[in-house]
C-alpha cells in the first residue's frame, strides 16, 4: 500500500524493507556488544505494548542489550529527566517516542551532541532535523490511518449529516497528521458533511470533551477520534447519553477489537502495525549503530479493519490469536457452557 502522508519535514517515506538486516549484520552486532535505552510516551496502550515487542525483540537478535524503558506518562518533565539521566549513562543510541514538541526539544537535542545515535518514534521535536539532531523517525503512515478513518466512516454517515472529530490538543505530529487527512479527506469527498471539531488536553478529559461536544451538537450522526484508547471513554460517554452512532478510530487495540466485533457504535478502526513498526526501529538502530546511512523518515502503511476482518488483521497485528470474546461474537468458536456448582 503507498504511503499517503510527508514526513516533518516533507520528505517522502522509505519502506522497511530499505532497513532490513542481513544475518552478517546481526553477528556485526553482536560483536561490538551495543546498549540501548528506550524511553516511550506511555506503556499504559496495547500499541505501546506491542511496539515495545517488537523493539526489544529484533534488539536481542542482534545482541544489543536493553538498559533501560522508560514510561513517561505523557509527561514532559518526567521525559526531560529521563533523557539526562541517560545521557549520563553513555549507551550507544537512545529509541524515544517525544511527548511533545518545543518543551523537550533541548534535552533531545542534548543526546546527539553527547555523541549517542537518537532513533525517534512517531514524532519529532521542535527545531530538530535528521541527520544532525536524530538519525531516523520511525512511525505509521497517520495521514493515511486519518484517510482510511474518513473512507471508512463515510458509508455509515447520511447526506447533510454533522460529524464530531475527537482530536489531541497536545501539538504531536502523528495525532496531528491523521486529524488533518481525516478533515481533509471529508471536505473534498463530503462536503455535505458538517464537521464539529474539539480537542482533549489528557486522556483524562476525553470523556469530558465528547460530552461537551455531544451536549453543544446533539444531531452528530458521526465520530472519529484519533485514537482507540480515548474512543473508550468516548463509547462509555454515548452510552450514557443513550446514543449509538457509527464511530471510527485508530488502533487496533483488545477492546476496540472487541467493540468492533460486538456490532456497536464502532463500524471500523485504521490500524497501525506497533509490532513491525519496533522491528523497524530496532533495524534502524542497529543500522546506524554499524555506521550505515539510514533514511530520514521510514513508514508503514495501516490496515482498514472491520467486523469482517477483525481476527485476521488482530493476528497481522498482535502476532497472536484475536481475544476469545471476538472469536465467540462472531461465530467463530462454540459458545462456552457455563460450569454449574455441584449441589
Amino acid at each position: 500500500m503507498a504511503i499517503s502522508g510527508l514526513g516533518p519535514h516533507g520528505e517522502r517515506a522509505s519502506a522497511p524493507e530499505r532497513v532490513l538486516l542481513l544475518p552478517e549484520d546481526m553477528v556485526r552486532a553482536r560483536a561490538r556488544g551495543f546498549r540501548v535505552a528506550i524511553v516511550l510516551h506511555t506503556l499504559a496502550s496495547d500499541w505501546a505494548k506491542q511496539q515495545l515487542s517488537g523493539l526489544i525483540g529484533m534488539l536481542g537478535d542482534c545482541g544489543v542489550a536493553v538498559i533501560d524503558v522508560v514510561d513517561c506518562a505523557f509527561t514532559p518533565d518526567v521525559q526531560i529527566e529521563a533523557l539526562d539521566r541517560l545521557i549520563a549513562e553513555a549507551p550507544d543510541a537512545i529509541v524515544s517516542l517525544p511527548v511533545a514538541n518545543a518543551k523537550i526539544a533541548a534535552a533531545h537535542a542534548r543526546i546527539a551532541a553527547a555523541g549517542i545515535k537518537l532513533v525517534l518514534l512517531d514524532n519529532v521535536p521542535t527545531g530538530l532535523l535528521p541527520g544532525k539532531d536524530y538519525t531516523s523517525l520511525i512511525s505509521a503512515d497517520n495521514f493515511g490511518l486519518g484517510k482510511i478513518a474518513a473512507e471508512c466512516l463515510s458509508p455509515h454517515v447520511v447526506e447533510g449529516s454533522e460529524v464530531g472529530v475527537l482530536g489531541y490538543e497536545a501539538d504531536f505530529f502523528a495525532t496531528n497528521e491523521r486529524e488533518i487527512a481525516f478533515v481533509k479527506w471529508m471536505r473534498i469527498n463530503r462536503p455535505d458533511v458538517r464537521l464539529q471539531v474539539r480537542r482533549f488536553p489528557s486522556l483524562a478529559d476525553a470523556a469530558r470533551v465528547t460530552r461537551g461536544l455531544f451536549n453543544d451538537h446533539p444531531g452528530i450522526a458521526g465520530l472519529f477520534v484519533v485514537w482507540d484508547t480515548p474512543s473508550i471513554a468516548s463509547a462509555d460517554v454515548l452510552t450514557t447519553l443513550g446514543r449509538k452512532i457509527p464511530m471510527v478510530t485508530v488502533d487496533l487495540g483488545q477492546d476496540a477489537a472487541i467493540g468492533l466485533a460486538a456490532n456497536n457504535s464502532l463500524v471500523a478502526i485504521a490500524a497501525q502495525q506497533p509490532f513491525r513498526q519496533g522491528e523497524t526501529a530496532a533495524s534502524v538502530t542497529v543500522s546506524a549503530l554499524l555506521g550505515r546511512l539510514t533514511p530520514d523518515w521510514v513508514a508503514l502503511p495501516g490496515l482498514a479493519v472491520t467486523a469482517e476482518n477483525v481476527v485476521e488483521c488482530f493476528q497481522t497485528v498482535w502476532r497472536k490469536p484475536a481475544p476469545r470474546e471476538v472469536l465467540r461474537m462472531l461465530s467463530l468458536v462454540s459458545p462456552e457452557l457455563r460450569r454449574t456448582t455441584p449441589s
